[in-house]
């Protein structure tokens, strides 16, 4: 096989169709049933869990996208990531702590957050920007203070923005920005050891694993090191359990996800799914991350939205990711076909069935992680 099947004419049938409104309100009406202690099917009600059936797994902003969007239509003063709001929020679902973006607070508020964590055994874990310039450095210190004021464990961030074979017009294009990315990096080393504070890169479809490797190698600081996103690197035909393998010794923070994988004509489909639903072996992704980290916090990332379109089997693709060989895409698409999922029409339900949705996408996934995965 080509190392570049982009070239190539190929049709593929997608075998595993998204399915339709009718069968995502079917679904719902289950998953909301299989979670009712934990989800109420009423969106303007937020979900509560009691003590008895809590995780460990922390929660990342982006789970709760629409939850926030259908409060701010009601009163558009609320914030729901808000730093307080969104850990309230996070342990009143059940959930073992946040990961969200925490800006510059004040040291009281900070202090606040910090209290309320300790109280509940909660952690916390801090979204950041890289420094873009010496100039931007200002920034970027205040907002490590105040992750190290607030007590967080990591600051997670992301230096190329982007998925990659979507985001640039060229592969030169590419390299430019992981060029400055790599600089970001670089530039913001005195500041995470300052505030002692890890840094965790994100795979973030944007760089292959290897490429990852070699920067983290380059750096080589004990303080900079990845968020392990478990489902991101098979976009680039990186393999799944591989991938994980190679960056978990550098981990300080995970994005814990399955995935719901699909053929459609240009390449395959990849969506967020509840754990365990998916195509993905959580527990032996788990087992994997903790032989390396055996502290490791997981904070669960499961972004009720339309399977994501990785178009693998097109030119532009191929352009903008040359690297794999053709023995990896066959694997990848093998890996695919063998493990094939329906994924949910999101887009076709109103924002009220959409919140409803995700409320028990995040109860179902905090169960499975407490009860299969005892985290």
């Amino acid at each position: 096989m080509s190392a570049h099947p982009g070239s190539q004419s190929l049709e593929l049938q997608s075998r595993t169709p998204i399915i339709s409104r009718r069968c995502a309100l079917s679904q719902l009406a289950v998953l909301a049933g299989g979670v009712h202690a934990m989800a109420d099917t009423d969106p303007d009600s937020p979900p509560r869990a009691s003590d008895a059936r809590r995780s460990k797994m922390g929660i990342v902003m982006y789970d709760c996208g629409l939850r926030r969007r259908w409060l701010k239509q009601r009163d558009p003063s609320s914030d729901l990531f808000e730093p307080m709001t969104f850990l309230r929020h996070c342990h009143s679902l059940g959930a073992g702590g946040s990961q969200c973006g925490l800006g510059i607070l004040a040291p009281a508020v900070c202090e606040t957050l910090r209290q309320f964590a300790d109280q509940h055994g909660l952690f916390i874990e801090a979204i950041v920007s890289p420094p873009q310039s010496d100039e931007d450095l200002p920034r970027f210190d205040a907002e490590m203070r105040t992750a190290r004021d607030a007590g967080a464990k990591a600051a997670r961030t992301v230096i190329i923005p982007g998925r990659r074979y979507e985001h640039f017009r060229s592969y030169s294009e590419f390299q430019l920005a992981a060029k400055l990315g790599h600089a970001m990096v670089k530039r913001s080393i005195p500041v995470v050891e300052k505030y002692e504070v890890p840094l965790a890169i994100e795979n973030h479809k944007d760089e292959r694993i290897d490429q990852r490797i070699a920067l983290l190698e380059s750096i080589n600081s004990p303080l900079i090191g990845a968020c392990v996103d478990t489902g991101n690197s098979f976009s680039l035909l990186d393999d799944v359990y591989g991938a994980i393998k190679q960056l978990a010794p550098f981990a300080f923070s995970v994005h814990f996800k399955d995935q719901s994988l699909a053929e459609y004509e240009d390449g395959f489909l990849l969506g967020d799914t509840p754990l365990g639903r998916g195509s993905f072996d959580l527990p032996r992704i788990a087992t994997i991350l903790r032989a390396a980290k055996p502290k490791l916090q997981f904070c669960l990332e499961v972004i009720t939205r339309d399977p994501l379109k990785v178009p693998c089997l097109t030119p532009n693709y191929w352009k903008l990711v040359p690297e794999p060989s053709g023995l990896e895409l066959a694997k990848t698409l093998q890996f695919v076909r063998q493990n094939s999922r329906n994924s949910m029409s999101v887009e076709s339900l109103t924002l009220a069935e959409q919140v409803q949705l995700e409320d028990s996408n995040i109860a179902t996934c905090l169960e499975y992680a407490a009860k299969v995965l005892s985290i």
